[in-house]
This record gives C-alpha cells, sequence and structure tokens, in this order.
C-alpha cells in the first residue's frame, strides 16, 4: 500500500480530517445560530484553516493527476518515488499555508448590536474587512482561479489523455494485441518443442492484463474523487466570486435564500470529505483489504507466532509478485517484436 499515489491519498485524507475536526462543529454552530461565539482569535483561525484544507486538497489532486499522467503516458520522462512524494506533500501544506496567509489577516469579528450588561454580544459576525474594493476582487479572483479553476482544468486534460491511453490506444493488453498474441502462442503451442516459450508468453499476457486492468481501477477511482471534489467545490466557488468581486447579493432584498444557498454550500463541502472514504471502500479492492486488515487485530487477538508467519508470508509475496513483474516486463520487451 505505501505506493506514491497512495502517499497523496493519505495527504487528501488528512485536510479532509482537518475540515471535519476543526472547521465542521464552528459552521455547525454559525449555520444553525447566524451568530459567531467563538471569539476574535478563532475567527482568523478556523476560516484560515478551512482555506488551507481546500488548497491542500487541490494540490494534492493536482499532484496525484501529473503523477498517474507520467507514469501512463509518459513513463520514462520522469520516474517517480515516495521519496519524492513525501517532498511534494511538505511543499504541499508549505505553500497552502503561506498563500492563505491574507484570509487570516482580513478576518475579523465585530458585533451588529451593542453589548448588554453581561457583556455578551449578540449578532456577532465573522466576516472579512478590506482596507479597499479592489483588494477584495484581485484576491477572492485569484483564489478561484489557483485553487479551482486552473487546477481542474488540468486534471481534466491530464485524466482525458489517461483514459485514451488506457481504453483507447492499443497498448499491451488490449483486445487486438492479446487476440495476435494468443494466435501467435496457438500456433507455437502445436509444437511441442516450444512448450517453454508458450508458458512464458502466456505468463506474459496475463502480467500485461492485470497491470492495464489495475491501471484502469485506479484512475477510475481517482477520476471519481476529482468528479466529486468538483462538484462539492463549485458552488462554493462561484458564491465567493458573486459575492466577493461582483457584490451580487448587496442587491437582494431575499437574505433568508443567499443565507441558504451559502448554508447548502458549506454542507457540499463537508460532504466532499465524507464521500472520499466511500468511493476509496467501493472502487479499490486493495483499500477494502487493508482496512480490514488494519481493523481485524482489534476484533480478534491472534500469537505473535502467528502474526509473524502472516507477516513474513505477506512479506515473501510482495517479493515473489515484484520479481515476476520485473520479469514479465522484461518478456515483454524481448517477445514483443515476435509476437504484434
Amino acid at each position: 500500500m505505501r505506493t506514491v499515489t497512495n502517499y497523496f491519498i493519505v495527504n487528501l485524507s488528512l485536510a479532509d480530517v482537518l475540515v471535519t475536526i476543526i472547521c465542521l462543529p464552528a459552521s455547525l454552530v454559525v449555520d444553525i445560530t447566524e451568530t459567531w461565539f467563538f471569539g476574535s482569535t478563532l475567527c482568523k483561525v478556523v476560516p484560515y484553516l478551512q482555506t488551507i484544507s481546500v488548497s491542500v486538497s487541490v494540490l494534492t489532486l493536482s499532484c496525484i493527476a501529473q503523477d498517474r499522467w507520467y507514469a501512463i503516458c509518459h513513463p520514462l520522462l520522469f520516474k517517480s518515488t515516495a521519496k519524492r512524494a513525501r517532498k511534494s506533500i511538505v511543499v504541499i501544506w508549505v505553500v497552502s499555508c503561506v498563500i492563505m496567509i491574507p484570509q487570516a489577516v482580513v478576518m475579523e469579528s465585530s458585533s451588529l448590536l451593542p453589548e448588554l450588561t453581561n457583556k455578551t454580544s449578540l449578532f456577532t459576525v465573522c466576516d472579512e474587512h478590506w482596507g479597499a474594493e479592489i483588494y477584495p476582487k484581485v484576491y477572492h479572483t485569484c483564489f478561484f482561479i489557483i485553487t479551482y479553476f486552473a487546477p481542474l482544468c488540468l486534471m481534466i486534460l491530464a485524466y482525458i489523455q489517461i483514459c485514451h491511453k488506457l481504453w483507447c490506444q492499443q497498448i499491451p493488453g488490449s483486445t487486438s494485441v492479446l487476440q495476435r498474441k494468443w494466435r501467435s502462442m496457438q500456433c507455437s503451442a502445436s509444437t511441442p518443442a516450444h512448450g517453454g516459450p508458450v508458458r512464458v508468453r502466456t505468463s506474459t499476457v496475463c502480467a500485461e492484463i492485470k497491470q492495464v486492468r489495475a491501471r484502469r481501477k485506479t484512475a477510475s477511482m481517482l477520476m471519481a474523487v476529482l468528479f466529486v471534489f468538483a462538484l462539492c467545490y463549485l458552488p462554493i466557488s462561484v458564491l465567493n466570486v458573486m459575492k466577493r468581486v461582483f457584490g451580487t447579493f448587496k442587491k437582494i432584498n431575499d437574505r433568508e435564500k443567499v443565507y441558504a444557498w451559502f448554508t447548502f454550500s458549506h454542507w457540499l463541502i463537508y460532504a466532499n470529505s465524507a464521500a472520499n472514504p466511500i468511493i476509496y471502500n467501493f472502487l479499490s479492492g486493495k483499500f477494502r483489504k487493508e482496512f480490514k486488515a488494519a481493523f481485524s487485530c482489534h476484533c480478534y487477538t491472534k500469537s505473535p507466532n502467528q502474526t509473524k508467519r502472516i507477516r513474513t508470508r505477506t512479506s515473501t509475496e510482495s517479493r515473489k509478485s515484484l520479481s515476476t513483474q520485473v520479469n514479465n516486463m522484461d518478456n515483454v520487451s524481448r517477445i514483443s517484436d515476435q509476437v504484434v
């Protein structure tokens, strides 16, 4: 499970956990009461962390798309490793924390009504306070382009090329190539002296089929994650541009309808965080297997010797699987000129 893609998926999950633990409770209270009860400090911290989570999510999805694009469309141009993935994750968090600093600076809590005798402030709001009208327009326009529009366009282009490579082109493992290989193996099988090469080619074709199927499943899962992200973050992105850049809602008297739209868009963000684990579970067999293995230890107690034997067997099988894949890829390069 310690692949480059899974490193980025774990980072995406951390951003979802950040939203759920820190941002969800405060937003829930504000959506129900329409009042900010958490003081001026949290007024800066909570929106800042929420924008960081958005930035981390979109940058992580961009890195995943770039990694898959290089691995499938241009495997010889760039070799992705776990070390580079960890460095990329660190860069993602540092960049997100830096570019979202203006969000923390401009957020301030203010009271719409004066304090009561017991110093309780009613109808306190946490909102942005800019010095001039041009600043929020520039900031939110750049925020929309950097954290939503531009990355989404690049990811869509990357996955279009990935789909074309995996489903449309005649790559090893596709129907016509396999048919030619099977015809060649059937002709070779009629001669007893070629039994060894036929077995090698049969295992090679099976390995190719498994590799292409695994890549297609991974691409399908990542495209589903991207689709859900784009769908859930679209309303809040559009509403923020309409409010901060164009000032659309200043002329609308129906405040309850506007408030309902913003509340709905906030809940879509939290729905995105909740939907990602469900997507991993339904579209990734490895995720389901490792998830069950991780939590089965709490339900069933195993002796240390049994656990050690299981780990040894798993490690041995992993090494055998890796060596088989390497040998199969070498066989493909040697046999392709004879078969195709």
